[in-house]
């Protein structure tokens, strides 16, 4: 049985989404991603997911300017 983690680090969410930190930090700014600050800023895996599904289809290049993708 796989564990699930609780939290990410901002360097782990990066790995996920497969971008860099700076733009992570930019999503949590932004309110697109909520953190919390224990030492560092953590994500929960929950919010997570719940930012993956409720960003589908959606251009997130600019989190201040989110569009539709265009085809």
């Amino acid at each position: 049985m796989t564990e699930t983690k609780i939290l990410y680090t901002v360097k782990e969410v990066s790995t996920i989404l497969h971008t860099n930190t700076t733009y992570v930090y930019d999503l949590i700014k932004a309110g697109l991603l909520p953190a919390l600050k224990l030492g560092s800023l953590k994500i929960r895996h929950e919010a997570l997911m719940k930012f993956i599904d409720e960003n589908e289809n959606m251009d997130l290049t600019n989190p201040y300017d989110i569009k539709p993708i265009s085809a």
